[in-house]
């Protein structure tokens, strides 16, 4: 903490989160510790129980007579759209004629507690008539029910130099999906306003996005909504569109009644009626020479999207930007193929893509070190991207600032790879029961929606008279640090202590038309429109001292003594007091919008991102091949942040990531039945990590050579979503024990997650094939 207190708490400390003692103290305020205001109405969400059907019947009389009941809605009572959808107007609020998935919203229940609407609610009479469903990948496959065209991305005669290559092999596997778990549910409180306006309190990573399809809903024009967020417990990208749908319910039953009203659904139901990261599968076809470096390749994706469309061709087109990973593909072509499911739509989660296409090149990185009997690090080195010649992906974009082979070095040195390499496999030779796996691999995140439009941000800064600073852009604190990060900035541009800059909730009526904090992009955007908001203060005080104080422009300097203006030191707070005696003003907004970036979809070319992040992570894992428990026993982190804002937020946030990872590859399973149920949506039957899950041995440090080569706010680089995916380090240790059951003879046939069925499975399997006894 010395070095937060000796700085002030500017740019480049290590601060606590601004939340943190409360969070801990469990006094920070969420939607649902709200005081509860008069007349407070609870809504509820009825439910389809069918993947596809025809809506015959829907009869909510014995719902309106129910005790307690005040409203009821449904598709007929809505004003505006019957639409909650971020793109395609494709989600309905409520059911019209036809279910597309189960857990779709049929109608909503505004009563006087939440208990008496769900007892209304199960009064209602629904009678369908089912329709064929297609649950699944293959099934949407053999149906041709896709959400759009499939996609196609590639860069020389693919054809040619796999029929060429010295070695080819091609294999397939799985990946599943994942859910948000956020430790706050979705929820909406919204309270009604004159003239038809509605206020609402929404858990949301997209405050502007909701306002506009509570608008669209009522019928109304934007400036009749105001969405306002102070933190939510967590988000993960299941809070960028999914929030919408409860919101505007909440927002249509306050309208309607001119009483405040609430939305929250509990977990089983938040798990059933929201999307979830997309489950995928992967084929490839691999050419390479004897030293493991790649000639050429082919990949096939092919994605579960849900039953609408949501976000999914944009995070169908990440997942294809990041099957390079690090690596330099000489000749490629990725085909994706955006399947159309009636299961809910999945969405916006950490990566949003990124992970699956990452780990799909990451398994062919194993794959050809089986094949070839390389160490795996080896032959991933040896794929790097490097010099002009082999420094372009797939889709056109030349890597400027690659560090992957310094980062992988460091690493590789710093955690004693090869010696435990050697020292692992001569634990196997003599273990029969109990094997070891070991992989370093290394992580090349783009960083910029690709959606150019999105790349833009806005911020308001108030000065007052007293030198105090308040401070609001369109960011929103989902636990990530995002506001303290910002008001760092603020600070440092001020050259004030951080106690000086007010952090406030993020709320449409004050930074109109934001972007969700998503993208990794929370704290270039919005850190960039602060600091513009900032520097524009300063220009005016700039020139009212140095008028005042007879100096010129430049002899003002902003120091965290005061201001000095020439040979005179004035204390900000005088300096702020004085500059509004003279009517200067202390108000300005921000705004950034990011440069250099351009992509034309219709080619699958351009430069889609403004910089890459980089990181790497070593894993060693311990499983049994009896039962296929396994543990993650080790694990040596460096990540590249370029000059971090707060040391000490970043590595809390690539922890955090590196940790829900392990989840997506690991314990967590989505299962859903032949009916469409979602059958995990629980704790008890939904896994994600606990403390007992991290590993006993973590060691996590930022590159201390960091910096971006772009110009970002202070230098610094993204990262919320990077993280996430050094987790893949942990799949391919797993795969690696795997294969030492049969000496590595064969190479595993695991798919993710690699829970302990699938471990045992896969063990059984390589010893049947790979001759083992």
């Amino acid at each position: 903490m010395a070095e937060a207190v000796q700085s002030g708490g500017r740019v480049h400390a290590s601060v606590p989160h601004d939340s943190a003692a409360r969070h801990v103290a469990g006094t920070a305020v969420y939607i649902d510790d709200m005081p509860e205001p008069a007349g407070l109405l609870h809504v509820h969400l009825g439910q389809s129980t069918r993947a596809h059907a025809r809506l015959v019947k829907l009869d909510l009389s014995a719902v309106r007579a129910a005790p307690g009941v005040v409203l009821v809605l449904s598709a007929d009572d809505v004003p505006g759209e019957n639409d909650v959808s971020p793109v395609v107007h494709d989600d309905r609020l409520f059911a019209e004629g036809e279910v597309y998935c189960v857990g779709q919203s049929l109608f909503a229940v505004a009563a006087t507690s939440m208990a008496a609407a769900r007892a209304a609610a199960s009064l209602a009479v629904v009678e369908y008539e089912d329709l064929p469903a297609a649950i699944d990948i293959a099934t949407a496959r053999a149906l041709d029910l896709k959400i759009e065209a499939s996609q196609r991305m590639a860069r020389g005669d693919v054809a040619a130099a796999l029929a060429e290559s010295p070695r080819r092999l091609q294999g397939q596997f799985a990946i599943g999906g994942q859910d948000h778990f956020y430790l706050e549910g979705q929820v909406a409180l919204a309270t009604p306003r004159e003239e038809g306006d509605v206020h609402v309190w929404s858990s949301t990573q997209h405050p502007t996005e909701v306002q506009h399809l509570i608008a669209r809903v009522l019928g109304r024009p934007d400036h009749a909504v105001t969405v306002e967020v102070r933190r939510m417990g967590g988000a993960f990208g299941g809070k960028e569109t999914q929030a919408s749908l409860f919101a505007a319910a909440a927002a249509l039953a306050a309208v309607k009644t001119g009483r405040p009203a609430k939305c929250r659904p509990d977990r089983d139901e938040d798990m059933v009626m929201t999307g979830k990261r997309h489950d995928f599968e992967v084929t490839y076809d691999v050419g390479f020479d004897d030293r493991g470096v790649l000639t050429g390749i082919a990949l096939e994706l092919a994605s579960r999207c849900g039953a609408t469309t949501d976000l999914s061709p944009a995070i169908n087109d990440r997942a294809m930007f990041h099957v390079d990973n690090t690596y330099f593909l000489p000749a490629v072509e990725i085909v994706s193929h955006r399947f159309r499911t009636h299961t809910v739509s999945n969405t916006a989660f950490r990566g949003f893509g990124g992970p699956q296409g990452m780990i799909a090149i990451e398994r062919v990185m194993d794959a050809v070190a089986q094949a070839t009997g390389l160490d795996p690090l080896e032959v991933r080195r040896r794929n790097l991207y490097g010099e002009p010649g082999r420094d372009l992906t797939p889709y056109g974009q030349t890597v400027e600032d690659n560090v992957a082979p310094q980062i992988l070095a460091e690493l590789a040195a710093s955690c004693d790879y090869e010696a435990r390499k050697a020292q692992i496999d001569t634990f196997n030779a003599a273990s029969p029961v109990l094997k070891k796996g070991i992989a370093l691999t290394p992580v090349k995140f783009g960083i910029s929606f690709t959606t150019k439009h999105l790349n833009q941000a806005g911020a308001l800064i108030h000065v007052y008279a007293d030198g105090s600073i308040l401070l609001n852009h369109g960011g929103t604190e989902m636990g990530q640090g995002l506001y303290l990060k910002v008001a760092q900035v603020v600070a440092q541009a001020f050259q004030v202590d951080l106690a000086r800059v007010r952090i406030t909730s993020t709320v449409t009526d004050k930074v109109p038309n934001t972007s969700a904090t998503a993208a990794s992009s929370g704290a270039d955007l919005n850190g960039m429109a602060a600091l513009d908001a900032a520097e524009r203060i300063k220009a005016r005080l700039v020139s009212f001292a140095a008028e005042k104080w007879a100096c010129r422009p430049e002899e003002v300097v902003f120091t965290p003594e005061g201001v000095r203006a020439g040979e005179v030191l004035i204390p900000f707070n005088d300096l702020c007091r004085q500059a509004y005696l003279a009517r200067i003003s202390l108000s300005s907004t921000g705004f950034y919008a990011t440069p250099k970036i351009h992509y034309d979809r219709a080619s699958h070319t351009g430069r889609p991102f403004y910089y890459f992040a980089y990181g790497a992570a070593c894993s060693e894992v311990l499983i049994d091949t009896l039962t296929g428990e396994m543990k993650v026993t080790r694990a040596d982190i460096l990540h590249d942040v370029g000059q971090s804002l707060n040391p000490v937020i970043d590595l809390g946030q690539i922890e955090g990531g590196f940790i829900q990872g392990m989840g997506w590859l690991t314990t967590e399973e989505l299962v859903f039945d032949d009916q469409g149920r979602l059958r995990t949506h629980a704790p008890s039957t939904y896994k994600i990590p606990t403390i007992g899950d991290r590993p006993a041995q973590l060691d996590v440090r930022l590159w201390a050579a960091g910096r971006n080569v772009e110009a970002t706010v202070h230098r610094s680089k993204a990262v919320g979503e990077p993280p996430l995916m050094l987790a893949i380090s942990v799949f391919s240790a797993i795969t690696q024990a795997v294969a030492s059951v049969a000496g590595h003879r064969v190479m595993p046939r695991l798919d993710a997650p690699a829970t302990p069925e699938a471990i045992l499975m896969a063990c059984e399997d390589v010893r049947a094939r790979g001759g083992a006894s």
